[in-house]
């Protein structure tokens, strides 16, 4: 017999609870390039990533404290084809963000690089291969 959480079939979007909402804002839309998509305050803006949204919004709405700076929250890995990974890695370093590992084929079946965003959070760009 199925319960009621057997039916969820997508992740339909992320929220990231930023230390730095400007920062994270500028790093999401104007170094990822990702279209802003909706904003509902100035604590809360949403862009599109496929058919998933990112949204980033500010610590406090549950009482609870961000994470010591320096601390990893979370990991997103964004997929894109194989030749793309090189790509990215180029822009990024043109963008001046530090890559954590350079593109690398990975004996599990991707090419990945990994860097982080302006609260430290670790990002991944990788393709299968």
């Amino acid at each position: 017999m199925m319960n009621a959480l057997s039916h969820i079939r997508q992740l339909d979007y992320t929220v990231i609870y930023a230390r730095d909402l400007p920062a994270m804002r500028h790093f999401y839309e104007k170094v990822m390039e990702f279209p802003v998509i909706n904003v509902l305050s100035e604590k809360w803006i949403e862009f599109g990533i496929g058919s998933t949204r990112l949204a980033l919004t500010v610590h406090g709405r549950f009482k609870d404290q961000p994470p010591p700076t320096g601390a990893l929250s979370l990991q997103l890995a964004f997929r894109v084809r194989r030749e793309e990974v090189a790509a990215a890695e180029a822009a990024l370093r043109a963008e001046g963000v530090t890559i954590v590992a350079p593109s690398t084929d990975q004996r599990w079946g991707h090419r990945t690089m990994f860097f982080r965003d302006p609260d430290g959070n670790l990002l991944e760009i990788y393709a299968d291969i």
